[in-house]
């Protein structure tokens, strides 16, 4: 594993649309986040993480599905885009290639472990979850699973 970043964007949004804002001031994502590498995705505000993800699709399919949802197939999209107007997205991609699994599509269990052991990080230190987690997937963990979730709680706010 070999997480790049974060790159950080800031989200203004509605609950029907959003738009973003790279570092470089461009509104568009660029580089790694349109490949199908596997990324983590913290969204955070004021220094404080509110939803942790990942996902192997590109960030633009996946902030599209987040606010699209409409519960088919169980999933509602992102929570918060019905409250509030503004938040912080922080990105990391893992550069490393990645095992196919049987099916032939690439295995995000790596870098679902670590938002794992991110969001349980943030329960042990705040005593609560994040305030709009709504699922999780469990691995068995390693050493370094938990060193990379360690370095990315220690960017925010605790």
């Amino acid at each position: 594993m070999n997480l790049l970043g974060p790159s950080r964007f800031k989200v203004t949004y509605t609950p029907t649309d959003k738009a973003i804002l790279c570092e470089l001031g461009k509104s568009k994502f660029s580089g790694h986040m349109t490949g199908k590498k596997p990324k983590l995705y913290v969204f955070s505000r004021d220094g404080l993480p509110i939803y942790v993800g990942a996902t192997i699709q590109s960030m633009a399919s996946r902030m599209n599905l987040g606010w699209k949802a409409n519960g088919k197939g169980g999933f509602y999209g992102y929570r918060f885009r019905h409250e509030g107007s503004e938040i912080d997205l922080d990105v990391w991609v893992d550069t490393d290639d990645v095992v196919e699994r049987t099916d032939g599509m690439r295995s995000g269990s790596d870098i679902e472990t670590v938002e794992a052991e991110i969001v349980y990080l943030l329960r042990h230190r705040t005593n609560q979850w994040p305030a709009y987690q709504t699922e999780i997937h469990f691995y068995q963990s390693n050493p370094e699973h938990r060193r990379e979730a360690e370095k990315v709680v220690a960017r925010y706010r605790l």
